[in-house]
């Protein structure tokens, strides 16, 4: 009797949305964050990988978005001084 080889296990898939996720944040950091949320989540249920692509572009996008608002705020200061007229403090 011979025994017979033990099967592969299953491939384990990379989630979609991880894939998108990685793509998006580069043209939309809010459609990066949006589809890396979504992996994330479906990842956790489904225990496909892709995890790092995820959180890769959830990582990435919460920085443009920071960088954003911080840029926006510097903008507001200056055109705020900007507009105080010269000789008064």
């Amino acid at each position: 009797m011979s025994n017979p080889a033990p099967a592969a296990p299953p491939a384990r898939t990379t989630n979609a949305w991880a894939v998108a996720s990685i793509i998006l944040v580069w043209f939309g950091a809010i459609f990066g964050l949006i589809a890396g949320y979504i992996a994330l989540s479906q990842i956790k249920r489904t225990g496909e990988g892709g995890r790092g692509l995820a959180l890769a572009a959830v990582i990435i996008g919460w920085i443009v978005v920071a960088a954003i608002v911080l840029w926006v705020i510097f903008a507001v200061i200056i055109v705020g001084m900007s507009s105080v007229p010269a000789g008064t403090s």
